[in-house]
């Protein structure tokens, strides 16, 4: 482990959703950087020796925290995962929030979380999602909260939310993505078996495709676009690949992805683009030609319009010969 360690506490509440605990301890410990390095400490923080976890609402097991709470005044990122929403946030615990976030210490929930994040003022003001569930419930209690009950993880820098379950798997990739690189998080991402593409503006409830003659499925045509993402593919030509009409293409993809097609195809070539950024030393116009963007100008508008840095200046962030990395972008 590095000598100076990203901290992050994880808060074990009492009536913790046990799932949503366990998530950022996976994620973040099990990141490691091209030279082994683990570069997280994770710490589980409880209000109290053991707490009650709970699923579903109801109340299974206890679990017993190795760190009080004040150990989590030393992070550099809290984690708030889910709780049962009927319960009332501790006091110390709105205090360390808050004290946290005077210190621009980031902050995270998954699911229900949320509301824990919300009773302390740390969303007042910003846009925030939760599990879609309870996202009305989200609003009623916290109406300077702009509740957004689609998104899987929304952010702005400094303080995150996630909705539930999975997409808090989601949201700590994204976390390790913009700490320490696409290809770190790829690995991070293959090593807790998930996919390391899934966006923050998907959306998180995605209603079953109609009944067709066929399974209806694209994931022979998604697997088909990654494949060849960096060739210059049109609406079109996925839609013959589908077997389907642009506009049976553009209505199914949307049902089962959340997404279109050619945004899906613009976030993979994004993502190939950082790959071969970070992995390689190709000069900007190859790594353009060979992400599917054409030329150099066309990835620098797509890099300042998605990640609000050039690919040159990626390069020197996330690139591991640098040595020195960034935090932020």
């Amino acid at each position: 482990m590095p000598a100076d360690p990203h901290v992050v506490a994880v808060l074990a509440l009492d009536g913790v959703v046990g799932f949503d605990l366990a998530i950022p301890c996976q994620v973040f410990g099990l990141t490691r950087l091209p030279g082994g390095d683990y570069p997280y400490q994770v710490r589980v923080c409880g209000t109290a020796p053991s707490v009650t976890a709970t699923a579903g609402g109801v109340d299974y097991y206890r679990i017993a925290a190795p760190n009080a709470l004040d150990a989590a005044e030393e992070a550099d990122t809290i984690v708030v995962p889910g709780v049962r929403m009927r319960r009332s946030t501790p006091p110390e615990v709105l205090d360390l929030l808050r004290g946290a976030a005077a210190r621009n210490v980031r902050t995270i929930s998954i699911c229900t979380g949320a509301f824990v994040l919300a009773d302390a003022g740390l969303l007042s003001g910003r846009r925030a999602t939760t599990h879609w569930a309870a996202a009305a419930e989200l609003a009623r209690r916290h109406p300077d909260v702009e509740v957004d009950a689609a998104a899987l993880y929304l952010g702005d820098g400094r303080t995150f939310t996630s909705a539930g379950v999975a997409a808090g798997l989601d949201l700590c990739l994204h976390l390790v993505r913009r700490d320490h690189g696409a290809a770190v998080a790829a690995s991070t991402a293959r090593a807790v078996v998930m996919a390391p593409t899934r966006d923050g503006d998907q959306a998180q409830f995605i209603p079953p495709p109609p009944p067709t003659t066929g399974d209806g499925s694209l994931a022979a045509t998604l697997a088909w676009m990654h494949e060849h993402a960096a060739e210059p593919l049109t609406l079109a030509d996925i839609a013959r690949h589908a077997n389907l009409s642009t506009r049976t293409l553009t209505r199914r993809f949307r049902e089962q992805t959340g997404t279109t097609p050619l945004h899906w195809l613009a976030r993979r070539r994004l993502h190939l683009a950082r790959e071969l950024l970070e992995t390689t030393d190709l000069p900007i116009p190859a790594v353009a030609e060979r992400s599917g963007h054409g030329s150099a100008t066309a990835l620098r508008t797509h890099f300042d319009r998605e990640l609000h840095t050039s690919p040159q200046r990626y390069r020197q962030t996330f690139r591991p010969s640098t040595g020195q990395r960034s935090h932020e972008w």
